[in-house]
């Protein structure tokens, strides 16, 4: 059950102070108002996160920041008699409410105007008098005001608000065209018919509909304008792409081979295009630019067994192939092969060992052999509680936000009474694991800093959270930065991962929301010429499992949801396109703003994809550049041709 109470005080903090509200009393009532009671249900789970959610009748409740500057530059006194125009929800009524003597707000839709009079009266705000009507004529027979709030922008300050103001009174309000941008206005009211404006900076509003405000027949061009302004900026913007196989693909990528660190995403762990275009990018980054490392998010021992592959060394004796473990496919795929049969090929090429390409995995713990080891204990001890396991770990991931399934995964005491044996077994594999490696003394320092804090990884990890991603991507950061160290000052590395690790935390829902912080982030505060690259997708199908340790399945990728990035790249016309925002102010400006972007993992549940695979992200501030494939499709396990998954011959990926 999600402490909404933290979540609420963390918003605040996070959201709303942070980012330069400073009225005491706004933040204060920020902090009392249950948003949670204000969303459409089974939305409480995102209650507070910084965005828009819908509430029925085609409309949205604002998201906290814009409450909050709008409440701040109304200047409310705890006297005041206050106007609210769109009540929405009944969250900015609520808030407002807390802070003026008395609230009126006004709502066009009437069954909006009922919920948020039952919400409203529920949360015991009893002095909030809610009426259905136009907005753009405020209301007479209760002004004037000393503060009037309007949440939907209009073409002009309607002439009615501002003759209800009181002497001194402000009206805060959006202000624009048609194209969907607005300026956030204060009207003061500073005599009979003398009004001061000022200008408090760019906005988005929903249209402002009434006699005084757009004509109901115009919203639905001005909404569609707005829509299209994005995807059209990206048909501008954007750089076509070769196909993949071209060579004249990774060549576009060039402008990025001066950096230390280039981090290449993926929107999923089971598309080929993202293996076959990171693995083209990584190939003329070594063949031109000198990359001396590929670090992927894989676990160190089996990136190991390939890393002495890529090298030519012998194997120790007894030491099992890599990535046998569930996701096979992640690594263990044809794609992959591929690749790591060009590295090997480079690097015989090259005289001096030490000139040579590494490949290595940042996923110091284990975790897919760890989570594997506590699915075999409780599958023997407590089947009931390895079924919990199995719905958490199909959790561990920084966008999964599902009611049900955290729902279904509540602990019971028999989870808490496995924990040291599943911990003491979890050690006991990954000591086991390490004691096999070749002496290499890379191999000998990594493995030394993994026992060390193996424990409270396995701990933190068994019950999940925001600590076991954050001390998971601390520790891959703490990886790349021993392979750079251990290579040099000349050293560069390209790094593999998900989108999830790789795009900047502090600009998504994980980092505003959650608290976590991830790769890319630490890559930027800590190298400032790193280059961070996501990748996305329309639709197409995908190799995923619908629960963790399960088998392999092609399930189709649902169309992308509409108001999110996908959509507004798949709107924009262009198949396969490279985004660069540091070539394209443009681009840059207009994907600034948080929208809706998908995450696929290892598991894909397009049933709920709405809940289980978006979150909110400003794209251009959590990549440097993103690559594009309208349709994409789902990478090939690798077998022996007759033998089926899961068989995959033990000399993957080549003869030993």
């Amino acid at each position: 059950m999600l402490d909404y109470q933290h979540a609420r005080h963390r918003m605040v903090e996070a959201h709303i102070a942070r980012r330069g509200v400073r009225d005491a009393r706004v933040l204060s009532a920020l902090r009392q108002v249950p948003r949670e009671a204000f969303v459409a249900e089974g939305f409480e789970e995102f209650a507070y996160e910084d965005s828009p959610l819908p509430i029925g009748s085609g409309q949205t409740i604002s998201q906290p920041f814009i409450v909050a500057r709008m409440a701040e530059a109304a200047e409310i006194e705890p006297s005041d008699r206050v106007l609210e125009i769109g009540t929405g929800s009944g969250y900015s009524a609520a808030i407002l409410a807390e802070l003026a003597d008395e609230v009126f707000t006004i709502e066009r839709h009437g069954e909006l105007a009922e919920q948020a009079g039952e919400r409203l009266h529920s949360c015991g705000y009893g002095k909030v008098t809610v009426k259905v009507g136009d907005g753009t004529k405020g209301w007479p027979e209760k002004a004037p005001f000393d503060a009037i709030v309007v949440a939907a922008g209009g073409p002009s300050v309607p002439v009615s608000l501002q003759e209800q103001l009181e002497l001194g009174g402000r009206l805060v309000i959006p202000v624009g065209d048609k194209g969907g941008k607005q300026r956030l206005l204060r009207i003061t009211r500073v005599a009979g018919n003398k009004f001061e404006e000022e200008d408090l900076g760019g906005v988005m509003f929903v249209p402002l509909i009434g006699e005084e405000g757009w004509i109901d027949h115009d919203v639905k061009p001005l909404m569609r304008q707005i829509r299209i302004s994005v995807p059209q900026l990206i048909a501008e913007e954007a750089e076509d792409l070769p196909p993949i196989d071209d060579p004249d693909f990774g060549a576009i990528f060039d402008r990025f081979g001066g950096k230390r660190v280039v981090l290449l995403g993926e929107a999923s762990h089971g598309t080929s295009e993202f293996y076959r275009a990171r693995a083209a990018i990584t190939k003329r980054l070594i063949e031109e630019h000198g990359f001396t490392i590929v670090a992927v998010e894989a676990d160190w021992p089996d990136a190991a067994y390939l890393n002495r592959h890529v090298r030519g060394k012998p194997h120790p004796a007894g030491l099992s192939p890599p990535f046998q473990r569930f996701p096979q496919w992640m690594w263990r795929n044809t794609d992959v092969a591929a690749f790591i049969d060009w590295l090997r090929g480079y690097n015989s090429a090259r005289a001096d060992p030490d000139s040579m390409i590494g490949f290595y995995g940042l996923d110091l713990y284990n975790m897919s052999g760890s989570i594997a080891a506590v699915l075999s204990y409780l599958d023997k001890v407590d089947p009931h509680a390895a079924s919990v396991a199995r719905e958490r770990y199909g959790c561990l991931t920084p966008w999964q936000n599902e009611p049900a399934t955290y729902g279904r995964a509540a602990l019971r005491s028999g989870y808490k009474d496995c924990e040291d044996s599943v911990v003491k077994q979890c050690r006991e594999l990954l000591e086991r694991s390490l004691s096999k490696e070749d002496g290499d003394l890379l191999d000998a320092q990594q493995s030394a800093r993994l026992i060390a804090s193996a424990e409270k990884y396995y701990r933190v990890m068994y019950y999940g959270g925001a600590e076991t991603w954050n001390l998971r991507d601390r520790h891959m950061f703490e990886t790349l930065q021993q392979l750079l160290n251990v290579g040099g000052p000349d050293s560069k590395a390209v790094v593999w991962a998900h989108n999830s690790h790789i795009g900047d935390a502090r600009h998504t829902d994980m980092g505003a929301v959650r608290d976590e912080v991830n790769i890319g982030q630490l890559c930027r505060e800590r190298y400032g010429d790193a280059a961070l690259i996501g990748f996305g997708t329309h639709s197409g199908t995908v190799a995923c499992a619908s629960d963790w340790d399960g088998e392999m399945e092609i399930k189709k990728i649902n169309p992308s949801q509409p108001e999110s990035v996908e959509s507004m790249c798949h709107q924009s016309g262009r198949g396969s396109f490279l985004l660069d925002f540091h070539r394209s102010d443009v681009a840059a400006e207009a994907l600034r703003m948080p929208l809706l972007e998908r995450f696929i993992g290892v598991i894909y549940r397009p049933e709920t994809e709405r809940l289980s695979h978006y979150m909110g992200a400003a794209l251009s501030q959590q990549f440097d550049a993103y690559v594009w494939f309208e349709h994409t499709s789902p990478v090939t396990p690798h077998d022996s041709g007759d033998a089926g998954i899961g068989q995959v011959p033990d000399t993957y990926p080549f003869g030993t």
